[in-house]
Order: C-alpha cells, then structure tokens, then sequence
C-alpha cells in the first residue's frame, strides 16, 4: 500500500525530470523540435496508457459477465432473516414452507447473479470508450511521429 501511494506520487516527477533530461540531451536539435518530440511522445504514452487501461477494464467487466461472483447469504441465514421477521414489510414469512423459502432465496440468488452481469454489461460499455477515443489519437500522432523521424 504504502509503495502505491508512494509510486503515484513521485512517478509524474520521475518523469518531469526524464522530460528535462531529455530536452537538454537533444538540445542541439532545435528548441521547437525538442518540445514536438515531447509533446508528441507524451500524447502518445497518454493514449496508449488509456487503451491499456481500457483493454483491462473490459477484460475483467468480461470475466464477471461469464462469471458472475459475489457475496450471496447462506439459505439458513436467510431463513432464519426471514422467519424472525427482520426483514421490513413481510410479517407473512412465518407462513412459508421450507419449499418456498428456498424457491425464494433461489431468486433472490439469481437476481444478484444478473444485477451483476448487468453491471459488468455496462461496464464493458463505458470501458470501450477508454479504447474507442483516444486510439484514433494515438494512430495519429504515431504516424506525425514516423513523419518527423523520416525529416
């Protein structure tokens, strides 16, 4: 934990001083082409970090789609909830069968199990657009890239 708050906050200086010494290696070149150069390549290292994170989001909305796990409560918990009467608004609980309980917990075990496939559904949605806008930008300016090397 504390590497991850560490890492996050001195990576942007990391690579603020990569950026310096980068512009004052190639100083040579020309102020204006330096500056293209690194506006260009951190276009480009911002764009393909959003892809990537795009791509991992997706996989992972697919992996709860195919899959859908989480926390579902034990039948005899639920039916001790439900027989004891905590649950607001069903004072006719006492009145079921083992069978009906049990058919009632299975749906409410298959309605979580479709919240979140829905959930992963929407994810895999919002996800796209992550891989969606700013792979055009990234096409983009690696071909400007490819451009200005061959110059």
């Amino acid at each position: 934990m504390i590497a991850v708050v560490l890492l996050s906050t001195f990576l942007p200086a990391i690579i603020l001083i990569f950026v310096v010494v980068y512009a004052v290696k190639n100083k040579e070149q020309g102020g204006e082409n330096v500056i293209r150069n690194l506006y260009t390549y951190l276009v480009l290292f911002a764009t393909l970090m959003m892809v990537i994170g795009g791509g991992i989001s997706i996989f992972m909305a697919t992996a709860d789609l195919v899959s859908p796990t989480g926390y579902y409560q034990s039948f005899s918990d639920y039916k001790q909830m439900r027989l004891s009467g905590k649950e607001p608004g069903l004072e006719e609980a006492t009145k079921l069968t083992e069978k009906e309980l049990r058919s009632e917990y299975n749906q409410m075990v298959d309605d979580e199990k479709a919240r979140t496939q829905d959930r992963a559904i929407n994810q895999i949605i919002k996800s796209s657009g992550f891989i969606i806008i700013p792979l055009p930008v990234f096409l983009y300016f690696n071909r400007l890239r490819k451009r200005i090397k061959e110059e």
